[in-house]
């Protein structure tokens, strides 16, 4: 979805990103491994000991929602610790209050308070919020600040004062193109509740499959799911499971394009003739809704009106994007009509459109919200914005009084590293020209997770730990920009998500021990860490796949950044600047001469099985990068040239690496080449 100018909107603003000074506040303690990073941190003197006398109460206002984030919350802290907390802390005497002065809305609503103030002393805590929201979002930061001490299990005596920068921070998940069984929308909840964001976008229906129940039109589902669908009680489940998490439930039903799912059941629906099939490619398909007749918006009522009853959310998505047009132009009556209405193109009868089913969202009590192309000249002020094409679009729908949220930067199955990310700001680019008044418009972001290339089996390798850097943008202070530091708190944040079930490491783990016939992976597993799925749309180029495609390979196995490629990359810029300890040198060669080594142990092996077969060039490279890269290491460390014909032969050869191999790209390759540039020629 959104693939034909993204990666320019991507670029354009990451650069934009790049030109702004990193910045972490000064009352930033490094020690803390806090993701969102609050709005005021204060550290004081001291620690509180987390042991078998904690007990945790309440004052004030209390609801079933409350004790059940308290047991959610005593359940992660045993986990951790290995304590028992989740049945005694409830009988020990207090040490730990939450102070609640009264409800929430009784359906979530944009922009309601979600501050709290927590305060850590050696001897007790007390965590106080206006309502519930702002309590579990002071539980999950007091989570964070549990860690490993002489003491045994602590946290930092501090306090803090926090609310978030934006009211809507929000994932979205593409259950459409791969379905995603309930568990795992739920335990992607469970991430989102740890790290603060408050909206899950449900995008429920596109080409590749219907995934509501409707009982109205059972034909949608029976007919465009495969039988992978949500019956509306496992709708009403997920709804429930967010609002105890604090998080709303906004779904997004694609029309009038995206809508192959939609025809096979109901083709009378469709602008072409048909017959129409569930979908098995991506891309931007050209089945398209026939907006000149009565009928459609007949259906679309009866539609809505259904959907809208089962989600209570205030908010109702209606996709909008990506129509080619070639059915409408196909279509004989349709031009007829565009003719009797002054209709120009198809933009104007997307718009004609649009208007039509904003007037049915709104007579059901819902906002429609919707990504850039629902955005025309006459688009009522109410609708809220999506921005796919990026922050100039953004800004240009605020200057235009509609209110939006940015996506662009935050395409997390696009595989960018978490600093991409993490330097995107909804408030940056055009956005920072705005005045105050305008940039209220804009309302946060959100992560989006299109699942061309994501299964159930992986998808938390794919959110996670990313989602979490992005959940600081839309939560922390537009000041909190230090890359170093937000990596060195994501580590940390990542090993906290695994006590709730969100385990992306072990993931890999489990995909690659099914990928060997050998018990010892680690020679697997070395290959493993050097290596990244393309970015970008490239994949699609590299080998041809369709919704049956099995997502079994490394490419599908390891993560979208190769955190050993990171750290490399900067012990080799330190390295070739001349920075370089005596410690960085040993590790430096440590790690190449391992990876120089690891094919002969590999090679018995890779061949035999075609789910590693592909990968015996890939490992030979990595032997032929770290070869290069030792040499290189010695002509630094001893100060002697190398011959330049040998150089520019090391560099083509490294350039030559970086090349897609098995759907992969070796991560280590510009590493060494920052190596090589630095040695001097004879």
């Amino acid at each position: 979805m959104k693939r034909a100018k993204l990666r320019c909107f991507l670029l354009l603003s990451a650069t934009c990103a790049l030109l702004l000074p990193p910045h972490l506040p000064a009352q930033a303690d490094p020690s803390l491994a806090l993701i969102p990073w609050p709005a005021h941190v204060t550290p004081t003197q001291g620690e509180f000991v987390v042991d078998g006398k904690f007990g945790i109460g309440y004052q004030g206002y209390n609801e079933p929602r409350l004790d059940r984030a308290r047991q959610r919350f005593l359940v992660a802290l045993s986990r951790e610790t290995g304590i028992p907390l989740w049945r005694e802390a409830k009988l020990n005497p207090a040490t730990f209050t939450i102070r609640v002065a009264g409800p929430s809305a009784p359906v979530q609503k944009l922009g309601e308070d979600e501050s709290y103030h927590l305060e850590v002393s050696p001897t007790k805590i007390l965590l106080t919020a206006p309502n519930p929201l702002g309590a579990m979002h002071g539980l999950e930061t007091f989570l964070q600040l549990v860690r490993t001490t002489p003491n045994g299990f602590s946290a930092p005596a501090v306090t803090i004062d926090d609310s978030p920068r934006f009211p809507w921070r929000g994932l979205m998940i593409d259950t459409s193109r791969h379905f995603m069984p309930v568990e795992v929308i739920e335990q992607s909840l469970d991430g989102m509740e740890a790290v603060k964001l408050n909206v899950f976008h449900w995008h429920i229906s596109d080409d590749q499959g219907f995934r509501a129940e409707s009982k109205k039109f059972p034909l949608l589902q029976e007919k465009g799911s495969d039988g992978l669908y949500y019956t509306q009680d496992q709708i009403r489940q997920v709804l429930a499971y967010a609002r105890d998490r604090g998080i709303r439930v906004v779904p997004e039903f694609d029309m009038p394009c995206h809508t192959t799912s939609w025809f096979v059941g109901y083709p009378q629906l469709a602008s072409g003739k048909g017959p129409y099939e569930i979908a098995r490619q991506w891309g931007i398909l050209n089945a398209a809704m026939n907006p000149t007749q009565e009928s459609t918006y007949t259906f679309l009522d009866s539609f809505i009106g259904e959907m809208t009853a089962l989600f209570p959310d205030a908010y109702f998505h209606i996709g909008g994007d990506e129509c080619n047009g070639k059915e409408w132009n196909a279509n004989p009556k349709i031009q007829a009509f565009m003719r009797a209405h002054k209709l120009a193109n198809d933009a104007a009868l997307q718009a004609y459109f649009t208007a039509r089913v904003q007037k049915l969202v709104t007579a059901h009590g819902k906002t429609m919200e919707g990504w850039d192309e629902v955005l025309q000249p006459n688009t009522p002020k109410d609708v809220v914005i999506q921005s796919w094409r990026g922050q100039a679009s953004l800004a240009e729908a605020a200057q235009r009084g509609y209110r939006g949220l940015l996506s662009t930067g935050y395409y997390i199955d696009l595989n960018q590293p978490s600093s991409e990310h993490y330097l995107v700001d909804p408030l940056g680019g055009d956005a920072a020209k705005l005045t105050p008044q305008q940039q209220k418009l804009i309302l946060g972001g959100e992560a989006a997770m299109w699942s061309e290339f994501v299964t159930p089996e992986n998808i938390d390798t794919r959110i996670w730990p990313r989602t979490a850097a992005i959940a600081e943008r839309f939560w922390s202070p537009q000041d909190v920009r230090d890359v170093d530091a937000m990596y060195r708190r994501l580590a940390t944040v990542t090993k906290k998500l695994e006590y709730i079930g969100i385990q992306p490491r072990n993931t890999t783990q489990v995909m690659l021990q099914r990928m060997s016939r050998e018990t010892n992976l680690r020679p697997l597993k070395v290959l493993a860490a050097t290596v990244a799925p393309p970015q970008g749309y490239s994949r699609e180029s590299l080998a041809t796949y369709n919704a049956f495609t099995p997502l079994n390979r490394m490419v599908d196995a390891v993560p979208p950044e190769s955190d050993t490629a990171r750290k490399f990359h900067h012990l080799a810029e330190k390295l070739a600047s001349g920075k370089g300890t005596p410690e960085d040198w040993d590790r430096a060669r440590k790690w190449l001469v391992l990876w120089q080594g690891n094919d002969k142990k590999l090679e018995p092996t890779l061949g035999l099985s075609d789910l590693t077969q592909d990968l015996v060039p890939v490992s030979k490279t990595l032997s032929q990068v770290a070869d290069i890269g030792l040499q290189a290491l010695d002509a630094l460390q001893k100060g002697t040239p190398i011959p330049a014909d040998t150089r520019q032969q090391n560099i083509a050869a490294l350039k030559s690496a970086e090349k897609p191999q098995a759907v992969l790209l070796q991560a280590i390759a510009p590493s060494v080449e920052t190596l090589v540039r630095a040695t001097k020629t004879e």
